[in-house]
């Protein structure tokens, strides 16, 4: 083909009568010639307007994202890249160790910059614990790009042999594809298979505030990661087009599982930064293939829950944008024997660019009929969705019957042939220590703020509430939400779904066994009860309830075998027990600290478990109303909140104004309503999108007045709303901070 088009240029070209005389050989050397230039140069990474590198099939992103400093190694900073449309390697930076974990250090971006007339983007980086500063620079070459490591000063010696230059690579990308280096082949594993060494703990390299993710159960040593192979030149999936990627460099390189320290280790790709050196002292060859032509497969983006007869019905269409969209989907209807019939079609919306991609829209609210439906757009088919009246009626009922008794502390946790989780945390709680910065945002200043000494136990603790998504620990100010929205479900819908057993006395779940009351308030009941304990025992609620140690922090396993179950006792040697305590420092930590804003979030959660309680468990039903009215009474002696979180859009007025409302409708006294409707207004105007939930909470149990007034509120939140459709494609409030603002999303 590429032959017959050069050839058809010559006659095109002697037609015309360019290059009188010259030879057909020479001309048809010097087009295939250009012709190879073109094809060269529509393969070569461009800078784009989004500040990384970029061709057709691969995006090299140069600390676009950065490590945040919260969570330490995400998996999403540094050099990345993007192959084919999947993010397959990421955390490309100098970093210490040869398979980092999670909490391993992470360098600081001092400086980026992006120089769009050379083609280069170059970070300069800071370990501050070493005050060690590194300089990347990231420069296309051919088909690739060249990484180019500078060192104004020598690494400091405690870093020689640990600093290195390091490229992860996503294992379910790479799962038994195979490698070469220096021609030598290997198979990347399906499990965790090389080998390890262990070296005194002196020589690790330490990790945050001086944590460690390793037990090393009073041995004092720890595990190194060997390589599974190490050469100049690695060639990654040479088999498979989709995932080449070639390195090469005068230096050695090494590739290494990181699944051997940790489930969530990547294959590793590592050059040791060398000592005593200056100027530029790495350099890396990167090439990742480029398919030619390659277009990302359309992603069909649509309720997957289904839709209601009457809801509007808009399908989102994610398109790469070297994609031509189509004019139409299609909407198909699956009948009674199986086989679809379509039913609808439908000019596309054209929406517009949002990042990386373009967006058209397939709006399909017309199609009311009841029935099993998918949607069609080109070749691609979506999986299918209800249409019905009852769409929403059973499908949260997973979430109350299962993922909720999974989450509960404090309870063994049965589900028909399975035990999810043993009884764990028998052995808390000890006071936090002062002065003393933790993981997960956990910290404690100079005083307790309670009566407790540090590491001294603090009664009652080992009572209700659920662990922290992903962890185990109690985060206080997530319980307030939870324990909210139950007590909302119960007072709106008298939700009275009972598929649960669970026996607070002999802390025993068992999941799909019904034991004649309703799931929700029992859930509100366990998520109260650790709430009651805090206030009761330390005086007010705390920032949260968490593992002393990371490693116990990472611990994957059941939760009943992250302790021994058994109080510590400082007078028995670790490991030692006596039957009821033991010298074993693995109870949690609790770290207390007033806070105006937990108080206040505690106090409207307790004053709404109440009114939900009260015919369930009239005893604890009391108990929140009393502490509720303690913690409101106390705060008015404590100094008044800074609006430190406007810029999340959050105000301290409005926890206080949730707070009074719940207290007056739970005690119907003035005072809170007067409190609440002397700040509601300045709240709405201040702080909108968060103040309108609970203006229109307070709505039923408010005079015509402020119905009136309030209408003028629910207009502009309508518009608000309605401007989200003009920010992206989604039409919700996406925000570029951890979890793209989730929360606020699903309020």
């Amino acid at each position: 083909m590429k032959t017959n088009l050069i050839i058809s240029s010559i006659n095109t070209l002697k037609k015309g009568g360019l290059f009188p005389g010259i030879n057909k050989i020479i001309l048809l050397v010097i087009i295939a010639c250009s012709f190879s230039i073109n094809i060269l140069n529509a393969n070569k990474l461009q800078l784009n307007d989004l500040e990384y590198f970029e061709t057709r099939g691969v995006n090299v992103l140069v600390f676009s994202n950065q490590y945040n400093g919260m969570f330490f190694d995400e998996k999403t900073a540094g050099i990345e890249l993007i192959h084919h449309g999947v993010r397959t390697a990421t955390g490309g930076a100098i970093r210490l160790q040869n398979t980092p974990e999670q909490w391993d250090l992470v360098p600081v971006v001092v400086e980026r910059k992006v120089d769009k007339a050379n083609n280069t983007i170059e970070v300069i980086l800071r370990y501050k614990e070493y005050g060690f500063d590194s300089k990347i620079v990231v420069t296309p070459k051919d088909n690739g790009v060249l990484i180019s490591v500078f060192l104004e000063n020598p690494l400091p010696e405690v870093l020689e042999g640990n600093a290195g230059f390091n490229l992860e690579f996503l294992p379910a990308s790479y799962f038994e594809k195979t490698y070469l280096i220096d021609s030598k082949p290997g198979i990347f594993p399906l499990y965790p298979s090389s080998n390890s060494s262990i070296e005194p703990i002196s020589k690790k390299i330490s990790q945050f505030a001086g944590h460690s993710t390793f037990d090393d159960r009073g041995r004092g040593e720890f595990i190194v990661p060997m390589p599974l192979a190490s050469g100049k030149n690695i060639v990654l999936a040479p088999e498979d087009p989709q995932r080449l990627v070639k390195i090469k460099s005068e230096t050695e390189i090494m590739l290494f599982d990181g699944r051997v320290l940790a489930q969530n280790g990547w294959f590793v790709v590592r050059s040791i930064i060398p000592a005593k050196k200056t100027g530029k002292v790495l350099e890396w060859y990167l090439e990742a293939n480029s398919s030619p032509n390659w277009i990302r497969t359309p992603v069909i983006q649509f309720s997957q829950v289904g839709y209601h007869p009457n809801q509007q019905k808009v399908a989102v269409i994610e398109l790469d944008k070297n994609d031509t969209p189509l004019q139409t989907a299609s909407l198909y209807k699956l009948t009674p024997d199986g086989s679809p019939v379509e039913v609808f079609s439908a000019k596309l919306i054209n929406w517009g660019t949002y990042l990386r991609y373009n967006y058209v829209k397939f709006d399909f609210s017309s199609v009311k009929e009841d029935g099993l439906y998918y949607i069609q757009y080109g070749e691609q088919i979506a999986n299918a969705f209800p249409i019905n009246s009852d769409v929403y009626s059973n499908i949260w009922h997973p979430t109350l019957d299962v993922w909720f008794p999974v989450q509960m502390d404090h309870m063994q946790v049965n589900e028909a042939y399975r035990i999810w989780h043993g009884l764990p945390y028998q052995d808390d709680a000890l006071q936090a220590p002062v002065n003393h910065i933790h993981f997960d945002g956990y910290s404690m200043g100079p005083v307790t703020d309670t009566k407790y000494k540090p590491l001294e136990r603090i009664p009652g603790l080992a009572v209700g509430g659920w662990f922290d998504a992903g962890d185990f620990d109690i985060q206080t100010g997530s319980h307030c939400s939870v324990i909210l929205s139950f007590a909302d479900v119960w007072e709106k819908f008298q939700v009275k779904r009972d598929q649960t057993y669970i026996d607070q006395v002999t802390k025993y779940v068992d999941i799909h066994r019904p034991d004649g009351k309703p799931d929700i308030l029992q859930q509100l009941e366990h998520g109260v009860l650790n709430l009651v304990a805090q206030v009761k025992n330390i005086g007010y609620p705390v920032r949260g309830i968490v593992a002393p140690n990371l490693h116990q922090y990472h611990h994957l396993g059941d939760a009943s075998t992250i302790t021994d179950n058994l109080p510590y006792n400082p007078n028995l040697k670790p490991y030692e027990n006596d039957g009821k305590s033991s010298g074993t420092m693995d109870d949690r930590w609790v770290f207390t600290g007033r806070s105006p804003w937990l108080d206040y979030q505690t106090i409207a959660a307790l004053a709404a478990a109440n009114r939900a309680l009260k015919d369930h468990n009239k005893s604890l039903a009391d108990e929140c109303l009393v502490y509720a009215l303690k913690l409101w009474d106390e705060n008015k002696k404590l100094p008044e909140m800074p609006d430190t979180l406007r810029r999340f859009g959050f105000s301290a007025n409005a926890i206080k104004i949730n707070a009074a409302l719940e207290l007056f409708i739970s005690t119907h006294d003035k005072q809170f309503e007067k409190y609440f409707k002397e700040l509601i207004w300045q709240s709405l105007d201040a702080f909108l999108p968060m103040s309108i939930r609970t203006a229109l909470q307070a709505y039923p149990y408010m005079d015509n007045e402020y119905k009136s007034k309030l209408k003028d509120y629910v207009i502009k939140y309508k518009e608000y709303n309605e401007k989200l459709t003009k920010d992206n494609p989604f039409g919700v409030p996406l925000t570029f901070r951890g979890w793209a603002g989730n929360t606020q999303i699903i309020n």
